[in-house]
């Protein structure tokens, strides 16, 4: 056992506010991924070999005719490679910053077959709707004749307002209920501000809007000033893009003393924060967890300031939801990554964090994770928890629709649930808890919705 186990080496907090200059903050939350300009944009446009039944099409859940925009954008006509994209993914904008594409279309691309970087599908993915999102005819989609038919969408996310759109583009008039001041979901709240910067959510959230027909009606809570048994009342459909709002649990004695934060409400600090320089950041920093916001806190933490920060994950690496490219991120930002490491002790003096004890892990024969005995202990002024979230049912009261084992809104493949005329999507579903499959989601209940709306199958 370290001799360390069991009390921290140094119980001095140390927090402080403005730890870098304004010069540092402005570099340090500034566009990860600085955009291709036109003529690079062509070139590593006719790297393209526009595959018929192309894999990256495959890969892409929301089906975006890659080869299509990529040949247009070749050829001069960045307009009609946004429209391509946009027509396909109405977030195209966003999730070209924040798609793991190393894990999707990149990964498809048949160039890696032949031991070559793919084709760099999502910058010209964000080159075509920059561009398109900049021009004064920005503008591509219309609404069909009004069909006197209100749907509601409870959560301005993702999923939410691609049902929003589509539903508006066939004449529907839609009301989305949303609890915080701001739409956009996570593309607003919970991604890395170095992703999403120079507030592009809100851009792209006020493009999808002006094809008129929806209104958005914030501060609206369900199970609060809105329940869903009235919204089945005063409304032809309701969608519930409902997201993930509870956070997991260490299960640790003092897991809610100060400094023991949950990442997800910090990132959403930052996220909202006029000026970061007020942020209270720790010198030495613990973030414990394995996916893309445990990456995203650490990487975040340390670009304000932060002098030491250890990301403590109990699996291998190997095991590990944050993709490649992400881990890789965190470590050349001098974040240090230490696996086989179960959290058993949260330290601290006077009411604060101070540190905490892991226990070193393996597997056994059989396979199942255990400890091994030996611990050691890691001084933090801040320990952030990243280690997922949950779907809170509670919300939707009594005339709930049916749940899945794992505690998530049942569906079918039209994103209908149990309830006669409830569609849901997104996060608040079993699937991949991605962007660009929540878009894909709403998209895919909204179609169903027109259509139920017009074989009149129930209202």
């Amino acid at each position: 056992m370290s001799k360390a186990a069991g009390q921290p080496a140094n119980t001095d907090v140390d927090i402080k506010t403005g730890r870098l200059t304004p010069q540092q903050y402005d570099e340090n939350f500034g566009d990860i991924h600085p955009p291709l300009d036109g003529n690079n944009a062509v070139i590593e446009a006719n790297r393209c070999y526009f595959c018929y039944d192309a894999p990256c099409v495959q890969a892409c859940p929301t089906s975006i005719d890659i080869p299509l925009f990529i040949r247009k954008i070749s050829t001069g006509n960045v307009r009609g490679a946004a429209k391509t994209i946009l027509e396909a993914n109405i977030m195209g904008g966003a999730c070209a910053r924040v798609c793991p594409v190393e894990e999707l279309c990149e990964q498809a691309c048949v160039r890696n077959t032949q031991s070559e970087k793919p084709v760099k599908i999502g910058q010209l993915q964000r080159h075509a709707t920059d561009h398109l999102f900049a021009r004064k005819d920005a503008q591509i989609f219309t609404r069909k004749p009004a069909t006197g038919k209100k749907i509601a969408v409870v959560g301005a996310g993702p999923a939410g307002l691609a049902c929003a759109h589509q539903l508006a583009q066939d004449g529907h008039d839609i009301t989305i209920f949303e609890s915080r001041p701001k739409a956009g979901g996570l593309n607003e709240y919970g991604i890395a501000a170095y992703k999403v910067p120079d507030d592009f959510a809100q851009r792209e959230v006020d493009y999808i809007l002006s094809i008129g027909g929806i209104t958005i009606k914030h501060g609206q809570t369900l199970g609060k000033e809105i329940t869903l048994a009235q919204l089945r009342k005063d409304f032809d459909a309701v969608f519930l893009g409902l997201g993930l709002a509870g956070v997991n649990a260490l299960g640790l004695e003092g897991e809610n003393i100060k400094g023991v934060e949950n990442a997800v409400d910090y990132i959403e600090a930052l996220r909202t924060a006029k000026d970061k320089s007020k942020l209270p950041v720790g010198r030495r920093i613990v973030v414990i967890g394995g996916g893309n916001t445990a990456i995203d806190i650490a990487i975040q933490i340390k670009r304000l300031g932060a002098e030491d920060v250890t990301l403590a994950y109990r699996r291998g690496p190997e095991n590990m939801s944050a993709t490649d490219w992400e881990c890789e991120l965190a470590q050349t930002n001098d974040v240090r990554i230490r696996h086989w490491s179960i959290p058993k002790k949260i330290l601290s003096t006077g009411g604060h964090v101070t540190g905490i004890e892991f226990e070193y892990a393996q597997l056994d024969k059989s396979g199942r994770l255990t400890g091994t005995g030996d611990t050691y202990t890691l001084p933090a002024d801040q320990v952030f928890k990243a280690i997922g979230q949950t779907f809170v049912a509670a919300p939707l009261g009594h005339d709930a629709p049916q749940l899945t084992k794992k505690g998530r809104i049942a569906i079918d493949h039209d994103g209908l649930t149990s309830l006669g005329g409830v569609w849901a999507g997104g996060d608040c579903t079993e699937g991949q808890d991605l962007t660009v499959a929540a878009v894909a989601g709403g998209k895919r209940a909204a179609l169903a919705i027109t259509r139920a709306l017009k074989e009149k199958k129930y209202g």
